[in-house]
């Protein structure tokens, strides 16, 4: 009993930047029963990139431990805008936005998460029930100095920019979830804290056992600078398709790659250190980087079309002549994604659109190592590599128009 004891907080505690406390969840795996490990998704996008299959690893890490996992989808909380990590209170969604996307979510999860060993709850079932003098009671649980203490409310208020009440609310529901759901664990980003710290709080002013809180990691975009954001032109979607998806795994660098391994692969540690010491002793950190994009396309995709798009690699990018480096350019584009023609102009590769236009139609552009048709067009959210002739090369990031 003690040896599994301490393999399952070995596998629990890879990869985490915090636990509160280690001594709390040793006692709760120790009642041997399935904890309840709860996560929050505020459905604000219609899609999951990898950073957040970071949260999604280590639920499914639990779920192989024999735990259930609470899968919540913040519809109410959704509705009401969290500030989290910005300077600036985030625009509230409408119903129908939340319930889209909350469709497009609970479509994704299961390409990690065990079907039968989660549970998809909604906090508007017990938010929407709560009436004026139990939201009032819930708000007496906790101080405004304490809410001013959440990095972002702290900068805002000595900025002296505006903190709109409703927002001060939003660590209290989330709180509140946990209550309802009567959470052993909350696993969140190091960039929730604040909210699943407060979860401890009203846990143990309703009578109940603190839950766990585990933070983890926040993961950089293929830029390996910031965060990874679809608006930001620096992500890989869940969605995406197998050669995308690829493609953009071997686009990191081999630094970055070991946090991509660290943060998404589903390998065993040891697997994992025998990885590094093949590199260290001499293997080409490329062939490394080809089992990582193998292993995450063929999770997202399947095994068949991660053997395809690795092929198509090896065929396109490293069995044909490219530079050393290639200069990388981020391009802003609207919406629906910009021409071939005015991509060219944009980035100085051709000087008009008609002659951006002329080369395409002569064969004289590669996009990805394939002829470019002249009516391609570029999407915000992908990676491209643009050639024009032989030598001329530049790998273009699109990210979306004014974010």
């Amino acid at each position: 009993m003690k040896v599994a004891l301490e393999n399952a907080l070995s596998v629990i505690r890879a990869g985490t930047a915090d636990i509160v406390s280690e001594t709390e969840l040793r006692d709760r795996l120790a009642l041997g029963r399935p904890l309840r490990i709860k996560a929050g998704f505020d459905p604000t996008a219609p899609d999951l990139h990898l950073g957040h299959t970071v949260l999604l690893r280590k639920l499914r890490q639990f779920q192989d431990l024999g735990h259930t996992v609470l899968f919540l989808i913040g519809d109410f909380t959704g509705r009401i805008g969290d500030p989290t990590g910005k300077n600036a209170t985030r625009p509230p969604l409408s119903a129908e936005d939340v319930a889209r996307n909350a469709e497009s979510y609970e479509r994704q999860v299961f390409k990690i998460l065990d079907p039968s060993r989660t549970e998809v709850v909604f906090n508007s079932q017990w938010m929407e029930g709560l009436g004026a003098y139990d939201f009032v009671r819930l708000a007496s649980h906790y101080t405004v100095a304490r809410l001013l203490e959440r990095d972002d409310f702290a900068k805002r208020y000595a900025d002296h920019q505006p903190i709109a009440v409703h927002e001060f609310l939003y660590p209290l529901i989330q709180g509140y979830d946990s209550v309802a759901l009567r959470a052993d664990v909350e696993l969140g980003g190091t960039d929730q804290r604040f909210n699943l710290l407060v979860g401890r709080e009203l846990q143990r002013a309703h009578g109940q056992v603190p839950q766990v809180v585990i933070t983890l990691p926040i993961l950089e975009g293929v830029d390996g600078v910031q965060k990874m954001s679809k608006s930001l032109g620096n992500a890989i979607g869940v969605s995406d398709d197998a050669d995308t998806m690829f493609g953009k795994i071997m686009s990191i660098s081999d630094v970055l790659m070991w946090r991509y391994f660290d943060l998404l692969s589903l390998r065993p540690q040891n697997e994992l250190d025998d990885l590094r010491r093949s590199v260290d002793n001499a293997a080409n950190p490329r062939d490394v980087k080809l089992a990582l994009a193998h292993e995450l396309v063929a999770r997202f995709h399947d095994v068949a079309q991660a053997d395809s798009s690795q092929e198509r690699f090896l065929t396109v990018f490293s069995r044909k002549a490219l530079p050393e480096t290639i200069d990388e350019r981020m391009l802003i584009v609207p919406p629906e994604g910009l021409g071939l023609a005015q991509t060219l102009k944009a980035v100085g590769l051709v000087e008009s659109s008609s002659e951006g236009l002329r080369l395409a139609r002569q064969g004289g552009v590669k996009v990805d190592g394939e002829r470019a048709v002249e009516t391609l067009t570029f999407k915000p959210g992908t990676v491209r590599l643009v050639q024009i002739g032989k030598r001329r090369f530049l790998r273009l990031r699109f990210c979306e128009k004014g974010a």
